[in-house]
């Protein structure tokens, strides 16, 4: 039911080729964490579907990793528990087998997320929590000036909000996500006042949508962007984004009670 990359990445990805060093750049930030746990409400039981290297996982919650990824499995610290290699679409779990059900930055890698959602509804007896990103304001940052391939890729990779609240069914809300200025986990939008971090090549493989083009695109943006640091162009532009505590972008958290 869901195509798996070479190092039995689900969907779109093979973090076998492009994951090394991911937990590296995407740590948690603590205070996108405190939104999410805040949504989780009085759950102790949780599924984390997409789970990668653990990023968002209370220590202080029954926390049940799902990661079809081996490379990112491998990513996982010792002191969080080891992933079950399985796929959001096909959960091995019975219905209501969780207090709640959550992703981070994962549903617009799997293969059916309509499928997957249903399937989070199915093993959550509560709240189900998706952080994504609102493809209709992923544009809306200055990357698309430097390197539209890489922010029209993610438009059309995440799923409308609309799609992923028809899938979750029940009461669902949709909270936009500030973005702090010294935000630790390293998606585009982090770094919308550090333009600089994006240069490292590594920072950028981070990101998953980076994977999608070539090495001379690659090379293109990075030249521009540091032509315009280096001139005063960028800063000319965009500079007030430096001193900037939060960015409303497009990262949003959905929340799903049950019907």
């Amino acid at each position: 039911m869901n195509a798996r990359a070479g190092d039995g990445s689900a969907g779109d990805v093979d973090y076998g080729a492009v994951g090394a060093g991911y937990a590296d750049h995407r740590r948690p930030d603590p205070r996108i964490a405190a939104l999410i746990h805040e949504a989780l409400g009085t759950a102790r039981t949780v599924v984390n579907v997409g789970a990668g290297a653990g990023s968002y996982e209370a220590v202080s919650l029954d926390v049940t990793a799902v990661e079809p990824s081996a490379a990112m499995r491998a990513q996982r610290p010792p002191h969080l528990a080891p992933a079950i290699d399985a796929v959001a679409e096909q959960l091995p779990f019975a219905d209501d087998s969780f207090d709640a059900a959550m992703t981070t930055f994962s549903v617009h890698q799997w293969s059916d997320a309509v499928a997957g959602l249903r399937e989070l509804r199915r093993v959550a007896t509560g709240p189900v929590v998706v952080l994504t990103c609102d493809p209709r304001r992923v544009r809306d940052f200055w990357l698309h000036d430097y390197c539209p391939e890489v922010l029209d890729t993610e438009a059309r990779r995440y799923p409308g909000v609309d799609a992923l609240t028809a899938a979750l069914g029940g009461t669902v809300r949709v909270t936009p996500v500030p973005i702090p200025l010294d935000c630790s986990d390293g998606f585009n939008e982090a770094y919308y006042g550090r333009p600089e971090r994006l240069l490292d090549p590594a920072a950028r493989q981070a990101r998953s949508a980076w994977s999608f083009v070539d090495a001379p695109v690659r090379d293109r943006f990075a030249a521009a962007l540091r032509r315009d640091l280096a001139d005063g162009t960028w800063d000319a532009r965009h500079g007030a984004l430096r001193e900037r505590p939060t960015l409303e972008g497009s990262l949003v958290l959905l929340r799903a009670l049950p019907a």
